[in-house]
């Protein structure tokens, strides 16, 4: 039994419709649907949702859990949206955005331009912070993921991109 697929999923302040196995939320920040599989039912109760099993096969336990998150993330996203925050370190490593264009000096011969897709918001607060946010979970991570591929953080001196809460783990370098 799915320990995540048993919780019901709270819909404050969003309005869900329900058309088969399509999910469509509606909230203050936007709106977004999931295509759910056959495998997984679902039925609006008074303010939550709730889903269970078409069938005790396999696949459908194995779906249940996972159906239960997606509709959670689109539900989360419309209401408050996502963010992820990346920090910049390194001398003369920095961010700035250029139009709607993010602009990164990661000490590369040239600056690199990264375009912001549509549905995404990058900040930059300070030239050493880049704060990512939308309302879809996938594609907040997908792009703040995107930006960290330009110069990872090295376990040498810890330069690089990395995100807020990563631990980076050290390593001694060359003695003499």
């Amino acid at each position: 039994m799915s320990r995540t697929g048993k919780q019901p999923v709270s819909i404050e302040g969003v309005t869900v419709s329900i058309d088969g196995s399509r999910v469509s939320a509606k909230g203050a920040k936007g709106e977004l649907s999931v295509e759910l599989l056959d495998l997984v039912n679902i039925e609006q109760n008074d303010g939550e949702l709730v889903l269970k099993p078409a069938n005790d096969s396999k696949k459908a336990l194995v779906n249940w859990g996972t159906s239960r998150s997606l509709v959670q993330n689109i539900v989360t996203g419309v209401r408050d949206g996502f963010s992820k925050k990346l920090v910049i370190s390194g001398v003369g490593y920095r961010a700035g955005m250029q139009g709607n264009d993010l602009k990164l000096t990661l000490g590369f011969s040239h600056d690199v331009i990264y375009q912001v897709p549509e549905g995404i918001r990058i900040q930059t607060p300070q030239p050493t912070e880049i704060i990512v946010s939308g309302i879809d979970k996938q594609q907040v991570g997908q792009v703040a993921a995107n930006i960290r591929e330009y110069r990872k953080p090295e376990p040498y001196k810890g330069k690089g991109v990395r995100y807020e809460d990563e631990f980076i783990f050290r390593k001694e370098g060359k003695k003499k």
